[in-house]
């Protein structure tokens, strides 16, 4: 997914909390627990670069940890929080 152009689905909202965030679908009525601040920024920045390499680049994460990252978002667009654009 790493050169994939992504977005949150528009249907989304998020919800800051302490740990992260809450993403509700109000379509789906799915309520997801995005459990770092750092994915949640990511979350709401895909949008702003050509993919998610970009985004990950512009948040100043470790290229070692990009894995994890594209772990995340792919759990994040099975449960259809993440969308291609």
């Amino acid at each position: 997914m790493l050169d994939s152009p992504l977005k949150l689905h528009p249907s989304v909202a998020l919800r800051p909390e302490p740990f992260g965030a809450l993403a509700y679908h109000y379509d789906n009525r799915r309520l997801i627990f995005l459990k770092h601040p750092t994915i949640v920024d990511v979350v709401k920045d895909l949008e702003q670069h050509p993919d998610l390499q970009s985004t990950l680049s512009a948040h100043g994460i470790d290229e070692q940890q990009w894995d994890n990252y594209d772990k995340a978002i792919c759990s994040l667009i099975e449960s259809d929080v993440v969308v291609a654009r």
